[in-house]
């Protein structure tokens, strides 16, 4: 049997008859149940509903499987996504090696002529790829060197706690988030290229993540604050660093992890419709910072 109460310390209402105060929830959906509704089981207590759609003894096939702080399956190799994003990031900067040619296409440009009398190229031009290409792009060797290593550190714990999709999802929104207020604020013919728009945008739902746990949040505060320092105060020899990409990703990775995380698990469904309905909002707000900046080129 669990029993629960809300983080405001009441005790939750039966999904079924709200008026009926209950500590107790259903070991499969995790809906608090009360004593009318709730029907023994191997382990604990289930739901009606959970019942009606088993075998009859409550076992629901998504229901069993175990399911991590933002509901996302637990699995045996909780850093496969990193590792695939690391992999690709690093093939394509040996790709570039081999044919530097296919950076240009790929970079983040906003509008230009690539030679006298050529067409406009840019995202201004149609070309919103580059948006996501240019996050998998790296020209410098420190620049990939750092960038996968911050990616290894800050995501492999992430997407632990998050589930492949979910973290897989702040990764890719924090990367756009990055790309475009660099398209909003740079001059349109600056390339611009790299991972580190979702990489600060891990860090901004790690923020969130440490936050939900109730760990101490002093070294993870350290850390922005170092990170950001490097960003205005660029070490010798590193090149330009955008700090358009790195706000940028920064912020979608705390609103993308606000939404992953802050939903109590007790919401059942309700918790998945907030985390994919912030996705699609910070989405849609990353879609009208590109068009405004379109229609300005334009």
């Amino acid at each position: 049997m669990d029993s629960d109460r809300s983080d405001t310390g009441r005790v939750s209402g039966c999904y079924r008859h709200p008026n009926r105060e209950t500590g107790i929830r259903c070991t499969r959906c995790e809906r608090p149940i009360c004593t009318d509704c709730m029907i023994s089981a191997s382990v604990g207590f289930q739901c009606p509903g959970c019942v009606r759609s088993g075998s009859g003894t409550g076992h629901v096939a998504a229901a069993n499987t175990p399911r991590g702080i933002a509901g996302g399956v637990v699995v045996a190799d909780t850093a496969l996504v990193t590792k695939v994003l690391v992999g690709i990031n690093v093939a394509v900067f040996f790709a570039a090696l081999l044919a530097p040619a296919v950076l240009v296409p790929l970079e983040l440009l906003g509008r230009y002529v690539d030679y006298l009398g050529g067409p406009l190229e840019g995202v201004s031009t149609g070309q919103y790829y580059r948006l996501l290409t240019s996050v998998f792009l790296h020209e410098q060797w420190w620049h990939i060197i750092g960038n996968m290593t911050a990616l290894w550190f800050l995501g492999a714990p992430l997407e632990a706690a998050l589930g492949r999709a979910r973290y897989l999802a702040v990764y890719l929104l924090s990367g756009l988030g990055g790309s475009a207020l660099v398209y909003l604020l740079t001059p349109p013919n600056m390339p611009t290229l790299g991972a580190s728009g979702a990489i600060f945008g891990l860090l901004g739902a790690t923020v969130v993540l440490m936050r939900r746990m109730r760990y101490s949040m002093r070294p993870i505060i350290v850390m922005v604050l170092l990170m950001l320092l490097l960003t205005f105060v660029p070490i010798g020899g590193t090149g330009e660093i955008s700090w358009q990409a790195h706000i940028g990703g920064l912020i979608t990775g705390a609103l993308v992890g606000l939404g992953m995380l802050l939903p109590p698990a007790g919401a059942g469904k309700r918790r998945a419709l907030v985390q994919w309905g912030t996705c699609a909002a910070v989405f849609l707000l990353v879609v009208a910072v590109v068009l405004v900046r379109t229609a300005e080129l334009v």
